[in-house]
């Protein structure tokens, strides 16, 4: 499946929240690859999106969001999208537009009644699936246009409704607040050439990575004096790997999934932040050689230099939160919307704050003002 466009309204922070993940005009000599539908030219979608934002401007919430979401078509357990209802007192919805593999355009929406002790009962689930065929030379306009012009009518059964949509593949990755369980696969050859690369990046002193005869999910690293096993469910505690050699065994499992195409849905989310910026950087271009037909990868960073890299502009959204706008707290700005020209710098935009999305350093530097004062 691949995501069009998102439409949230009282779930987390996001109010009257859209944004739109596809792009009108072909783009000649783009470093990405047939960033349209197999078979489909016309239906143009956004492959890669590299989010930006300050903290807390909605770019690890947005993907928790699709998460549930997904979570919710897929086990048809309403708990997932109820649980982060921010008002339980007023009427929450959602609207997502998908793309199947198989040529189908769909429609999810999803109105969730007020329940203002927040003990929801499916009878205030309503969920309407509106779907289409996307024909050869349709493009997403064509479709949304014949979509738009059937009724909505609001299903006496949700579950029923979800079961019309085909199966969701999904990967996502994010930081934890705690120490996180590894998720390995079982004795698998390209992981493990993948994680010895990456990690052997991270840390000259790691010389080799082995698969574990004796152990299943497991991987040995070995350093020039010591080895260390990893296993699937363990907790990563050892104080014998650096924080980015940490992250880096996360990002392994992610890079392998992406090349071995166990996926189509791929969120990543400031996993680099102990990693050098040109390691990052090199990463995301793998991971981006290695989105196929139909797939689709998010990637959020504060890594500036990121902007530098030979990427379609309408690659980067900017979020920002805006807490004096209680109608619309969360807005997604993207730079193709505001840098029209192919010699706009989108670097020189970022510096000057064009898309008003830096934090309020001004803050900061007040507390030398305070403290004088003090």
């Amino acid at each position: 499946m691949v995501v069009l466009n998102v439409c949230l309204d009282n779930f987390y922070a996001f109010r009257n929240f859209q944004m739109n993940l596809t792009y009108p005009k072909k783009i000649v000599g783009s470093y990405i690859q047939d960033e349209h539908l197999a078979g489909r030219s016309n239906f143009r979608y956004k492959k890669v999106n590299v989010f930006f934002g300050a903290n807390a401007s909605g770019k690890t919430t947005f993907g928790r969001i699709l998460m549930k979401i997904f979570n919710f078509i897929s086990q048809k357990n309403y708990s997932y999208i109820t649980s982060v209802i921010c008002d339980t007192s007023k009427e929450a919805s959602f609207t997502l537009d998908l793309a199947s593999n198989s040529q189908v355009f769909y429609r999810v929406i999803c109105v969730v009644e007020p329940c203002a002790d927040g003990n929801y009962q499916s009878s205030h689930i309503k969920v309407q699936i509106i779907q289409e065929n996307i024909r050869v030379k349709d493009s997403y306009e064509s479709c949304v246009e014949r979509i738009e012009n059937k009724d909505f009518y609001s299903s006496e059964n949700y579950v029923d409704e979800l079961e019309k949509i085909e199966e969701l593949s999904w990967f996502f990755q994010y930081p934890e607040d705690h120490p996180n369980k590894l998720k390995l696969p079982n004795k698998d050859e390209k992981f493990r050439q993948v994680l010895e690369n990456v990690l052997k990046a991270l840390d000259p002193s790691i010389k080799e990575v082995k698969i574990s005869q004796d152990v299943d999910n497991a991987y040995v690293i070995h350093l020039q004096n010591k080895s260390i096993v990893i296993q699937d469910g363990d907790l990563l505690t050892t104080d014998f790997l650096s924080s980015g050699t940490k992250a880096g065994i996360e990002v392994s499992t992610m890079l392998s999934s992406l090349i071995q195409k166990d996926y189509h849905f791929y969120y990543c989310d400031e996993k680099f932040s102990y990693i050098h910026s040109d390691i990052e950087k090199a990463i995301l271009s793998v991971m981006i050689e290695y989105v196929g037909e139909n797939d689709q990868l998010f990637f959020t960073t504060h890594n500036t230099d990121v902007l530098d890299m030979n990427l379609p502009k309408h690659t980067f959204t900017f979020l920002r939160k805006d807490v004096t706008d209680p109608e619309t707290t969360i807005k997604p700005v993207n730079a193709s919307s505001y840098l029209k020209r192919n010699t706009d710098s989108l670097r020189n935009a970022v510096e000057n704050d064009a898309f008003s999305v830096s934090p309020a350093l001004e803050l900061i530097y007040d507390i030398i003002n305070t403290d004088d004062e003090g």
